[in-house]
């Protein structure tokens, strides 16, 4: 079996690294607007003029008003024609590479069992590595809360004894002093 153009194609870098708004940890403007476009040009797909035309909306809040997060900031989404276009991409590219995956266990099976044996191999000694030092950040953690809990807490004086028990009746009282 020969690995498809477009397998190849998502495993190569391409070194452009777009900074806008993502969508799906894709950039909106320089990939998905295009491309969205193109689709719709060649009629593949029919996605509203002005959902590419402004991708981005103010969100509002049941009574009209606008939403503002927890930090006073509006609440900016990606109008839902192009969310709902992402998440068919997405579904149908993960549907992609297990279809391609699929076909490769099938057609190399002792060759895929090999390559995740090597795998588990390989990472055995991180995982061990990893869980040790876990183990003993957690340890050290435990050890450290344990002696600030036990420690006199700073610039408070040390607590007075308890004063002893009212005399009982018909005895003197003694006096206590600190």
């Amino acid at each position: 079996m020969e690995t498809p153009t477009y397998i190849k194609a998502l495993l190569k870098p391409n070194g452009s690294k777009p900074k806008g708004r993502k969508v799906w940890s894709i950039d909106l403007e320089s990939v998905w607007l295009p491309f969205f476009t193109a689709t719709n040009l060649m009629g593949d797909t029919a996605i509203a003029h002005d959902a590419l035309g402004a991708p981005l909306r103010l969100g509002y809040e049941a009574d009209g008003s606008v939403k503002f997060t927890k930090t006073g900031r509006p609440v900016i989404k990606v109008v839902k024609d192009i969310a709902d276009s992402v998440r068919l991409v997405r579904e149908n590219l993960m549907a992609g590479l297990m279809a391609y995956t699929h076909e490769v266990v099938t057609t190399d099976p002792d060759g895929y069992k090999a390559q995740i044996e090597a795998n588990m191999e390989a990472g055995s000694p991180i995982v061990d590595r990893d869980s040790q030092a876990l183990s003993d950040a957690v340890l050290a953690l435990a050890e450290a809360t344990l002696a600030e809990a036990t420690r006199k807490p700073k610039g408070r004086k040390a607590e007075r004894p308890a004063p002893p028990e009212a005399p009982e009746h018909g005895k003197e009282a003694v006096a206590v002093t600190a």
